[in-house]
């Protein structure tokens, strides 16, 4: 199955690839504890108050590392990182399993949070520099698209398989099975690729005249890294495309490489991949799209609630809920067949999918005191939901591929880990929004408002998608 997913004419090295990848996202996913933690909470005694900040404290753990662990990821292995979250997301579940307590709740998230942090931006970067090293970025928006669906299915399959694991165990064997799951996630991590870092084509021309020097700026201001230098680092380079002068890290001669190097590296690398982000037009645009996009789905976290405030049967929520997940599934999948989509379309489907977001969450809201119409309802507002969350999903695929064709400097994850940044920022924005709205409105209307957000994104997607690479092969 896994095997048909990469194509015909695939090498056997990118289907290996691919598939692996797929694995690593997916059984990263399968955690049946997603499904009921917050019961987990609340039967151990937790007040609502209490399980809000655990989630305060998970959000901002995230926010506080997304940038800094892209630009470590940009300086030491990317799969050695990789490793180490899946080790912490272990970790943190056992901890859970082990310790139930306010206490071991909130040192999990960290953990959690630190984890999620570490894999966002370096997956991304490390799977389109393996690409670039075979001259197959092309197959970038395919593969993520794959991964992305590999982790719904996950979610699915883990949400379906709580509810046996909690009637044979209660929550000891959904705790232990989710870090089953986890551990292998971290086995999988180990067989990804060590794949050399991109940087641009004039910074490798630049190594025959740099022996001894580290890291020294060229006459013409790019950044250009020794051939010792590379040897004694893990993180190899091939060329991709000039880096701006502008805006790029110069690297620091340190005379005790021992005890400064690497940190006068991380350094360089944070400054370079902040500086590519803010400075590129086509690289900024990019970013910003990607965490609108991304940042907007923060809405998902409300569809139960949609549900029952509709009158849904609990039994029947998990039921509309995978409706939606479903929607994200297939636009996924399909992110491969619409990554050479302009900007203009893009901005159509987008406009699309908020005024389905908006009419089907109303819709569904009109279940409400309508006992012998509330599953008419509430299924006709959760497909259109589904498919508006299909079509916000597989633009914010395309968005995240074309970003990363965008991106010419050698901090790749660190300018992935500031869009990941601002889209939390959104997500967060998302949360506040909807805690104080409760006071005045319904959840429908609630949603129905945040759907209707996608339309001034919408508005901006034409102006800020970067522009598809033209393919070499085509142009001669």
């Amino acid at each position: 199955m896994l095997a048909r997913l990469t194509g015909s004419t695939d090498s056997p090295s990118l289907r290996a690839l691919t598939i692996r990848a797929v694995l690593f996202k997916g059984i990263g996913d399968l955690i049946p504890l997603y499904a009921l933690y917050s019961l987990l909470f609340a039967d151990h005694g937790l007040s609502t108050g209490q399980i809000s900040s655990l989630f305060a404290i998970w959000s901002t753990t995230a926010f506080l590392l997304e940038v800094p662990s892209g630009a470590w990821a940009d300086t030491v292995s990317r799969r050695a990182l990789l490793i180490f979250s899946g080790v912490l997301l272990t970790a943190g579940f056992a901890l859970w399993t082990l310790v139930p307590t306010y206490l071991g709740f909130a040192l999990g998230f960290v953990l959690w949070g630190t984890a999620g942090a570490l894999v966002s931006g370096t997956f991304e970067a490390l799977l389109y520099d393996d690409l670039a090293a075979r001259g197959e970025q092309s197959s970038y928006a395919r593969i993520l698209g794959y991964t992305r669906a590999a982790s719904e299915t996950a979610i699915v399959i883990g949400i379906v398989a709580a509810t046996p694991l909690y009637l044979w165990g209660g929550y000891a064997l959904i705790g232990w099975s989710s870090v089953g799951f986890a551990a292998l996630h971290t086995v999988i991590a180990m067989t990804l690729p060590s794949a050399p870092k991109v940087v641009s084509a004039t910074a490798v021309e630049e190594l025959e005249d740099e022996v001894g020097e580290g890291y020294s700026i060229g006459d013409s201001g790019a950044l250009a890294t020794s051939p010792a230098a590379v040897m004694a680092s893990s993180a190899d380079t091939v060329g991709d495309g000039p880096i701006d002068s502008n805006w790029v890290a110069r690297g620091p001669h340190s005379t005790d490489p021992a005890a400064a190097g690497a940190f006068a590296r991380y350094l360089g690398m944070l400054k370079t991949g902040v500086g590519e982000a803010i400075r590129v037009r086509a690289v900024r645009n990019g970013v910003l799209l990607g965490a609108l996009l991304f940042g907007i789905t923060a809405f998902d976290e409300y569809f139960a609630l949609l549900a029952q405030s509709a009158g849904v049967a609990t039994a029947v929520v998990p039921l509309l809920v995978g409706v939606t997940v479903l929607g994200s599934l297939i636009g996924s999948v399909l992110a491969g067949r619409t990554e050479g989509m302009s900007g203009r379309t893009m901005a159509i489907a987008v406009g699309f999918g908020g005024v389905l977001f908006l009419g089907g969450s109303l819709i569904a809201g009109l279940a409400e005191g309508r006992p012998s119409a509330v599953y008419v309802l509430t299924g006709l507002g959760f497909t259109a939901i589904g498919v508006s969350y299909g079509i916000v999903y597989n633009a914010g695929v395309v968005a995240g591929a074309r970003l990363q064709d965008a991106i010419e400097g050698p901090a790749r994850a660190t300018v992935t880990s500031v869009s990941g940044l601002l889209g939390e920022v959104v997500a967060l924005v998302v949360f506040a929004f909807a805690a104080i709205a409760t006071t005045w409105w319904s959840m429908p209307t609630i949603l129905a408002v945040l759907g209707a957000t996608l339309l001034p994104i919408a508005l901006v997607t034409t102006s800020w998608l970067p522009p598809k690479p033209v393919d070499p092969s085509s142009a001669e």
